[in-house]
């Protein structure tokens, strides 16, 4: 039985893009060894999107209100992009310090996060 999903971000300073998930995002972690953080993540859902190339992998995390979500997260500096508007959703990046971005949005369709799994 699938259970979760194990969501991987590559960095070129993963030391600092830890301490930004802890410390910004506030998501609790668990030492795997030698301070190699695994993260409790929120509740998630997953999208297959048509590409030419494969290996492409984004991670989008997901708010209910993007502007209110925009203004904490300057609060502790950190800075986002413009926001884009999209058929199905309010997005934005945000920088992380090993250089990668993550997105953010509010999502204007339905989501899967209340289904029950079969």
């Amino acid at each position: 039985m699938i259970f979760g999903a194990h969501v991987i971000v590559y960095s070129r300073d993963a030391t600092a893009d830890r301490a930004f998930l802890r410390d910004v995002f506030g998501f609790a972690s668990v030492d795997a060894g030698h301070g190699w953080l695994i993260f409790a993540l929120p509740p998630a859902e997953a999208a297959v999107h048509p590409a030419e190339e494969n290996e492409r992998p984004e991670l989008y995390l997901m708010c209910d209100d993007l502007r209110a979500e925009i203004a904490s997260l300057a609060e502790k500096g950190v800075v986002c992009s413009e926001v884009q508007e999209a058929r199905w959703g309010s997005i934005t990046k945000i920088r992380l310090p090993g250089g990668g971005d993550v997105g953010l949005y509010q999502p204007k369709h339905p989501t899967a996060l209340n289904i029950p799994q079969k």
